[in-house]
């Protein structure tokens, strides 16, 4: 079915699918990289603009998606076009800059070969239709959701809240439950875990996550459906669970080091949209 599905429009058609995932795989790359910085700095300026320090502003180049063109991190030198062409670059290159001979990290492909086979695997199941662009749009957004709050632990209103009002906007065309379901589902999943922050507040006078957790698990609930949240947050507190004990048991994580939920939250939301059916046959039969 998937295999039939991704041949709609031949072989061409499939390798274009291919080529295109890949480049915005690349792309993730650069949100996952930029955009806590362009927070920070905006951030900062707002700081300094409050306090009445814009006479100490320091002065900085354009900063954003598009500028500066993409660049080694190390020597700064500005990659050619051959040496920015997702996944065979790095291979090609044998994970090294040209230039200075700096280690280029593997998760620069591995970030563009998942957006790949995200994107394959959700047009294989829902077809080159309005349904399986916006599964893309949801499986890239998870993507880059889950490495910002791996990095930083952030995950930023600029991506989370657009997937909220994407996901009742799709389940008000008939996407993947009723409109009132993704409703319920937005309103239920905000209020559930922003009841368990205050709940474990109260009770420990210290912060168990942030409100990007809350917004996230409203925007899964938003394009699901309130009748998946019960597999979602379980899903995603096993998975994090053996996160903690691996780490902690192999020596790279303290108890005291905090773990961002947001990855598993993208992990369980993707499993979930995927076997949407079975979950809900799981948890509620």
């Amino acid at each position: 079915m998937i295999y039939e599905q991704l041949l709609t429009y031949g072989w061409p058609g499939l390798f274009l699918a291919i080529w295109v995932s890949l480049s915005i795989g690349s792309f993730l790359n650069v949100v996952i990289y930029r955009l806590p910085l362009m927070l920070h700095r905006e951030w900062e300026l707002e700081a300094r603009t409050f306090l009445n320090l814009t006479g100490n502003m320091p002065e900085g180049k354009r900063f954003n998606l598009i500028a500066p063109r993409s660049h080694c991190p190390v020597c700064r030198h500005q990659l050619t076009a051959w040496q920015n062409i997702p996944v065979f670059s790095w291979a090609f290159l044998k994970a090294r800059c040209a230039h200075c001979n700096a280690a280029i990290s593997i998760r620069y492909p591995f970030v563009e070969l998942l957006g790949c086979i995200l994107a394959l695997w959700g047009l294989g199941m829902f077809g080159f239709t309005w349904l399986g662009f916006a599964v893309l749009l949801y499986s890239w957004t998870l993507i880059a959701l889950a490495f910002i709050d791996y990095d930083t632990q952030l995950l930023p209103d600029q991506l989370t809240l657009p997937l909220v009002w994407l996901g009742l906007i799709t389940n008000l065309f008939g996407g993947f439950t009723d409109l009132p379901s993704a409703i319920f589902g937005a309103v239920l999943g905000y209020l559930f875990l922003w009841s368990t922050y205050w709940a474990f507040k109260l009770v420990t006078g210290k912060e168990g996550m942030g409100y990007g957790d809350f917004k996230l698990f409203a925007a899964i609930g938003a394009w699901l459906g309130w009748q998946v949240l019960p597999a979602v947050i379980l899903i995603a507190s096993i998975v994090g669970l053996l996160y903690a004990l691996f780490t902690a048991l192999t020596g790279k994580r303290t108890s005291a080091q905090p773990i961002p939920f947001g990855p598993f939250l993208a992990v369980s939301g993707w499993v979930s949209l995927v076997a949407r059916e079975n979950v809900i046959t799981l948890f509620l039969t």
